[in-house]
């Protein structure tokens, strides 16, 4: 399992979440930040910090959002 960054980050990046994920799997790209679903060790470090409340564990994801999830393996797939 893992975390993904959702809309709310799109307009926001604050970038709190990458300086405390302990494996270093958040990454800027050009319109959000990215959770490498392949690394992320599902600590929640992340989502505690999050200023916009825009992290969610995959699971979680609402149909709606499960874009992000496609977004974020197309990114680092490319990387």
């Amino acid at each position: 399992m893992a975390f993904v960054i959702l809309a709310p980050c799109e307009t926001e990046k604050a970038g709190e979440c990458a300086t405390v994920c302990p494996v270093d799997c958040i990454v800027e790209g050009t319109d959000q930040f990215y959770i490498d679903p392949d690394v992320c060790i599902d600590c929640g470090a992340c989502k505690a910090v999050c200023p916009v409340d825009a992290i969610e564990e995959e699971y979680d994801l609402t149909p709606e959002q499960e874009v992000y999830l496609e977004k974020a393996e197309a990114f680092f797939a490319n990387e």
